[in-house]
């Protein structure tokens, strides 16, 4: 089976690449435009981009599945927090969306967002590193490499991946 992504970011891809490890599958990452700002700032807008993403890949590859995967922030009473959303389209018209963690983000950094700079550009300036996103990224740094930007995607992409499992056994439904 050929499966898309919605990117060529390594970590997104390491995500769906090391999740689907054990399936007997191709992945095919492709450069596609999320259709949302470069900074989404709400889960709704985030959760968007994945689904233009996985909309995107399936539309312009011969796949039979596509992920989409999303990073953004969303404001809460406790603050303005990392989110990640992803989503799996089927080339039969089945979609599946799921989300991931979330974690408040330093005041000096919220501050920085509300200023319309990239999350991207601040953790650049903050650890020295160019392109976090494509490393660790912000949740990896904020928690000290416990947990990295490819695990919480390969955790969405689980999410995704098993719900349509899920809905191919219909014993279940």
């Amino acid at each position: 089976m050929i499966v898309a992504i919605g990117t060529k970011n390594p970590a997104k891809v390491h995500a769906v690449q090391d999740s689907l490890i054990s399936e007997s599958i191709t992945i095919v990452p492709v450069k596609v435009d999320s259709g949302v700002s470069e900074q989404p700032f709400s889960d709704e807008e985030t959760l968007e981009g994945a689904i233009n993403r996985a909309n995107a890949a399936l539309s312009i590859t011969n796949a039979e599945l596509a992920f989409g995967l999303e990073g953004g922030v969303q404001e809460t009473k406790h603050g303005l927090m990392l989110c990640n959303w992803g989503a799996l389209m089927h080339v039969d018209g089945g979609r599946w969306i799921a989300g991931g963690a979330k974690l408040p983000l330093p005041a000096g950094v919220v501050e920085r967002l509300y200023k319309g700079e990239e999350l991207a550009s601040i953790m650049a300036d903050i650890t020295g590193e160019v392109d976090t996103r494509k490393k660790e990224g912000a949740i990896g740094i904020y928690t000290s490499g416990l947990v990295s930007r490819k695990g919480l995607f390969a955790h969405i992409v689980k999410l995704l991946y098993g719900q349509y499992l899920s809905s191919r056994d219909q014993t279940r439904h």
